[in-house]
C-alpha cells in the first residue's frame, strides 16, 4: 500500500505514469473512462530542464492521485454521517436495482439474523438467482465472525449472499468469505460503493477540466 493515499503501489503508480504522459502530449482524454495515443515526436532537454519538469510531473500525479482518492472519503463520510440506517439501506436497493437486479425490497427485521433486504440477479438476462444481502453502515471492519453470522443466517433460504459495508473487511473475513466447502458471498467495501454511485451517477458529479496546450510546432509552420 502506498503512504501517501493508502491505494495499491499499482494503482499509484498506474496513475502516476498516466499523468506523465498526458503531461507530455503521449495521452489526451477522450471521453469518460477512454484515452487516446497520440502522435508524438521525441523530445529532449538539457539537465536541469527535464530534472524542473520531472518534478513538476510527480507532484502533478501525486495531486491527482490524492483528489482521486479524497472523492471517496467525502462521499463514505457522508454515508456514514449524514444518512441514517434506513436511508443507507433504500440507497444500496437503488444502487442493486440501477446494476440491474429486480425485485429489490428492503425486509430489515429485528432478529432476522442481520438479513436486511433481498432481490433477484439475473445472468445475460437468462440465468437469475436470489440473493439476500446485509447493510452496514460504519467506519469499522467487518470480521470473520460477522460473516459466519450472515452465513448461518441466509442458509436454507437464498442463492448468494451479498454483504455491504461503508467500511472495510479484515483478511480473515474476506477469506471467510470464500472458504471452501461454504456458501460463497459477495462482498462490497466502502471504496466500491463509491465506484458504483460514481458509475451510476447517483450523488457523484464528474466535472471536466479544461487542458490547454500551446502547439509550437504548429506555430513554426509559418
Amino acid at each position: 500500500m502506498n503512504g501517501k493515499t493508502g491505494q495499491s503501489e499499482l494503482k499509484y503508480n498506474l496513475s502516476w505514469v498516466r499523468t506523465v504522459l498526458k503531461n507530455k502530449g503521449v495521452l489526451s482524454k477522450g471521453g469518460k473512462g477512454i484515452w487516446v495515443l497520440n502522435e508524438y515526436d521525441s523530445i529532449e532537454f538539457g539537465n536541469n530542464k527535464k530534472a524542473f519538469i520531472g518534478v513538476v510531473e510527480e507532484q502533478d500525479a501525486d495531486e491527482e492521485v490524492m483528489e482521486t482518492e479524497n472523492w471517496k472519503k467525502v462521499a463514505i463520510e457522508i454515508l456514514i454521517e449524514k444518512l441514517s440506517p434506513s436511508s443507507f439501506e433504500r440507497l444500496i436497493q437503488r444502487i442493486l436495482r440501477e446494476k440491474g437486479f429486480s425485485q429489490v425490497e428492503i425486509t430489515g427485521k429485528t432478529g432476522d439474523g442481520g438479513i436486511d433486504g433481498k432481490g433477484i440477479a439475473k445472468i445475460n438476462g437468462i440465468l437469475s438467482f436470489h440473493i439476500i444481502f446485509q447493510c452496514k453502515r460504519y467506519k469499522g471492519k467487518v470480521t470473520a465472525s460477522a460473516i459466519r453470522d450472515f452465513r448461518g443466517a441466509m442458509v436454507g433460504r437464498t442463492d448468494k449472499g451479498l454483504f455491504i459495508t461503508t467500511g472495510s473487511f479484515t483478511r480473515d473475513a474476506i477469506r471467510e468469505a470464500t472458504r471452501d466447502g461454504a456458501p460463497a458471498i459477495d462482498l462490497m467495501d466502502g471504496d466500491k460503493i463509491a465506484e458504483k454511485l460514481k458509475e451510476l451517477n447517483l450523488g457523484i458529479d464528474i466535472e471536466l477540466r479544461e487542458h490547454v496546450v500551446v502547439n509550437q510546432k504548429w506555430f513554426e509552420n509559418f
